[in-house]
């Protein structure tokens, strides 16, 4: 493992913990998209069906299980904590995840590395991860004014795919026979998508301004 890598794996795990600390110290998931935090879900157990299967290391299977479990806090948060659930602006949280789900699952099951379940169930979970965040962007874009913390939680998770961009480079650099097209691109788009984000959030953050994203 590179440090790019590591970088980025600590960077996406602390966007989660910075999501969960905003939603147990406010007791609010005002700004967050549940539609979001259930894509995410789905694109973790879908590539993680190998946790109790095959082990490549300790660090390799507690961050598997740390990413789903965290997930599913977030999700139980948002749906039966009898205060957070009353926060949550389903009005507004309206993207139909539905374009964004099966239109993955058909381009994996054609466009996959091996014709298997598993391979097709991992190939749909990376393609799934690259728009993932659409339904939280729409929901920024549609409050206007984000809270620090939802906007810090939204830059950690860009900027772990921007770092996870720096390994592959790494990796082409070092490893002859390194070659994951699928994932490349994949995260290619999964980072253009968040351009926009990064520009408004820099601009507020040299301003010393409250984050506002334009409809």
């Amino acid at each position: 493992m590179n440090i790019f890598r590591f970088a980025g794996d600590m960077t996406h795990l602390f966007s989660i913990i910075v999501l969960l600390l905003k939603i147990n110290a406010t007791k609010s998931c005002s700004g967050v998209s549940l539609k979001t935090q259930e894509l995410y879900l789905l694109v973790f157990v879908t590539r993680y069906l190998d946790l109790f299967q095959s082990y490549i290391s300790l660090y390799n299977s507690c961050m598997k299980f740390i990413f789903i479990v965290s997930s599913g806090c977030i999700i139980g948060y948002m749906r039966k904590h009898k205060v957070v659930s009353q926060t949550y602006d389903a009005e507004q949280d309206t993207f139909r995840v539905a374009f964004l789900v099966w239109p993955s699952f058909l381009l994996a099951a054609v466009i996959n590395q091996k014709l298997s379940v598993m391979e097709i169930l991992w190939t749909f979970s990376i393609y799934l991860e690259s728009v993932a965040i659409l339904p939280q962007l729409v929901l920024l874009q549609r409050t206007k004014n984000v809270d620090n913390l939802t906007s810090n939680y939204v830059f950690l998770l860009g900027s772990y795919r921007g770092l996870y961009l720096l390994n592959w480079i790494y990796r082409c650099l070092t490893e002859e026979s390194y070659r994951q097209w699928i994932v490349w691109i994949s995260g290619l788009l999964q980072t253009a998508i968040y351009c926009d984000f990064f520009y408004y959030y820099l601009k507020s953050w040299r301003k010393n301004e409250r984050l506002s994203l334009p409809s």
